[in-house]
């Protein structure tokens, strides 16, 4: 399995989210789910500017095997989407958690992030899936 960075808060969908400072929170895909998803072929970011609320779909990424939708972590709008995915969405199978972070958004309610898996709950949960 591969290292979880400790500085990560987790979705039980696979999704990752770190806080930047500043209201601003990274959001990408696990290592797991790429893992799952295999050789990334696609990605579908959202708009600078839209404003994601927490548990809705807001990006996809596709693989050779299935489209998977990306669920927002945290409620915010959008203030920057890695727009060197758009040519290199293999990045994310790549680095995961760092190269690899979809969007960054700008969260309104912080008490949010507590309602996220920490790495080592997130790290049970996987072995639980098992």
């Amino acid at each position: 399995m591969s290292e979880i960075p400790g500085d990560l808060k987790f979705l039980k969908t696979h999704e990752w989210a770190r806080v930047e400072g500043g209201g601003k929170v990274t959001v990408g895909i696990s290592d797991h789910a790429q893992g799952l998803l295999g050789d990334l072929v696609y990605v579908e970011l959202p708009n600078v500017g839209e404003r994601v609320e927490a548990g809705n779909a807001c990006a996809v990424v596709e693989s050779v095997k299935a489209a998977s939708d990306v669920y927002a972590p945290v409620t915010g709008k959008i203030i920057a989407v890695n727009t060197a995915l758009t040519d290199k969405p293999e990045t994310i199978n790549e680095d995961a958690y760092g190269e690899g972070w979809l969007y960054q958004l700008e969260i309104e309610d912080a008490e949010q992030l507590n309602d996220l898996l920490d790495p080592d709950d997130y790290a049970e949960q996987l072995e639980d899936d098992h």
